[in-house]
């Protein structure tokens, strides 16, 4: 099945309230009400300097998302950047957004490091854009997550790619 809609990116600065609101309200929709994971969703992080959501928009609305992170880089390496906040509606799950969303990210950063704090059962998925498994197995939120890392020159897949 393929993927109907608009892919946008912005930091979060540059968007119309009402896009802002959309994203955020399917984030809190997804986390916090579908997975019934009561926790802060806003944490401060979309105002940052170096972030970027990118969302997709169907009909007019927001139905899919992700935030790109820029962290800061330490004494011996370059910036490295952080995929987080994955989700897309219910009702459009299973027709490539997040693959173009990933791989919209991924384009973004070119060349760098980019982790991930993945749902367990969403690993395949994301090895499929390079990302491998860092560590063990841990919950957070009830919910069992691992981080994965892209390392530099890894291809990142296209869009007729993994879905």
């Amino acid at each position: 099945m393929t993927s109907a809609g608009q892919l946008h990116q912005s930091p979060a600065d540059r968007m119309d309230a009402s896009t802002l609101y959309q994203i955020l309200r399917l984030r809190v929709d997804v986390f916090v009400v579908e997975q019934a994971c009561p926790y802060p969703e806003l944490d401060g992080r979309d105002l940052e300097a170096g972030t970027r959501q990118f969302w997709i928009v169907d009909d007019g609305v927001v139905v899919s998302t992700l935030r790109l992170l820029t962290e800061p880089a330490s004494a011996d390496e370059q910036p490295s950047f952080r995929i987080g906040r994955v989700c897309t509606e219910r009702g459009h799950r299973g027709q490539g957004m997040t693959a173009r969303l990933i791989s919209a990210a991924l384009s973004e950063i070119g060349d760098h490091v980019c982790l991930i704090e993945a749902q367990a059962y969403l690993v395949e998925m994301y090895a499929k854009f390079g990302f491998v498994v860092q560590g063990d197995e841990y919950l957070e939120d009830g919910i069992p997550h691992v981080t994965m890392r892209r390392d530099p020159a890894v291809p990142a897949a296209t869009v007729d790619g993994p879905r």
